[in-house]
């Protein structure tokens, strides 16, 4: 006997089964359940039921880059880092590869930082006349590819990448001094070219047209030759260094000891307090000025020949250079 079964589309025959046959899995899944009348119902199983387990909290991705680091990368970068030559009847800006990594050593760390070649190869080779004299000699041309990574991979610590491509070209009469040439300039372009991702201390500045992101050092009076501030008898005469300090200046904010220091000093300077600091410190008058520098250089222990406003990036500057300008009694108005 063929039975039906009702839907809501109407009845379709449910399947048919034989006396003493146990029905299959599908024919129990389209069976439909009838309750009949004074039957008691029966006790199903319920449904186990998995024990409660408590969610774990998810942890955003912290960045990489300390609040200090992403400050100095988002710094204006100084005009007495970038370099000029001339090159087909124009001028560019740049900079040198050693000013490059001296700046990843500062933001980053001597330790936190790492450059790779993974490709380094001669595109061309060929003779060619050098120098003045049109001697016989070489021309290559190499181009390089170099990683730049932050972080440690061995340590687990996420890391990031970044990568730039450069050339060089070597030009000499000795064709090995000619490879060593253009493959160390490929090398080092490269370098530069991945750096300058990470923002203005490493170029990035530059290609701004405007380069609104460029900051003027300290103005200092140079002589004809270049080599620094002259005198009334026109003598070069270096700033900062020759002139005498007064003992209020000297005494000014003396350098703490290292456990009293703390973490408050080293807080990178926002760039538009860097250049209320330059602007204010361009007020001076040209005795303050050489004073100051020299006292900057003594109390900061800062390198023969370094810039002073270049150094100007932590708050312990910014609060020395302050207490300075009160202490001669400028005209300019205390800083925020």
């Amino acid at each position: 006997m063929t039975s039906t079964i009702p839907t809501t589309n109407g009845s379709r025959p449910a399947a048919p089964t034989s006396p003493g046959h146990k029905p299959n899995a599908l024919q129990l899944l389209r069976r439909p359940v009838i309750e009949v009348p004074g039957t008691p119902a029966v006790d199903r199983p319920a449904s186990p039921q998995l024990p409660d387990v408590p969610a774990q909290a998810v942890t955003a991705p912290t960045g990489l880059l300390s609040p200090e680091q992403s400050d100095a990368l988002a710094a204006p970068l100084n005009r007495a880092n970038v370099q000029t030559r001339s090159q087909a009847g124009r001028s560019f800006n740049y900079l040198e590869g050693w000013v490059a990594i001296r700046e990843a050593n500062r933001i980053f760390g001597f330790d936190g930082w790492q450059r790779e070649t993974i490709e380094l190869r001669c595109v061309a080779e060929s003779q060619r006349p050098t120098g003045r004299d049109q001697k016989p000699g070489w021309g290559v041309t190499y181009i390089a590819r170099v990683r730049i990574r932050l972080g440690s991979q061995s340590s687990g610590v996420p890391t990031l990448v970044r990568e730039g491509s450069g050339a060089g070209h070597g030009i000499d009469v000795d064709l090995g001094l000619a490879h060593e040439s253009a493959l160390k300039e490929a090398e080092t372009d490269a370098m530069k070219r991945a750096l300058m991702t990470f923002g203005n201390p490493f170029g990035l500045a530059l290609y701004d047209k405007q380069q609104r992101q460029v900051t003027s050092s300290v103005r200092e009076e140079r002589s004809p030759s270049g080599r620094g501030p002259v005198d009334q008898a026109g003598q070069p005469q270096p700033v900062g260094e020759t002139r005498a300090i007064r003992p209020e200046v000297q005494d000014l904010a003396p350098a703490p000891l290292p456990a009293e220091a703390g973490a408050v000093g080293l807080v990178a300077l926002r760039p538009e307090v860097i250049q209320q600091l330059h602007n204010s410190i361009r007020g001076l008058t040209r005795p303050q000025l050489e004073e100051l520098v020299t006292a900057f250089r003594q109390r900061f222990r800062l390198a023969e020949g370094a810039s002073v406003a270049a150094a100007i990036t932590q708050k312990q500057h910014h609060d020395w250079v302050e207490a300075y300008l009160v202490q001669v009694e400028s005209p300019i108005a205390r800083l925020d």
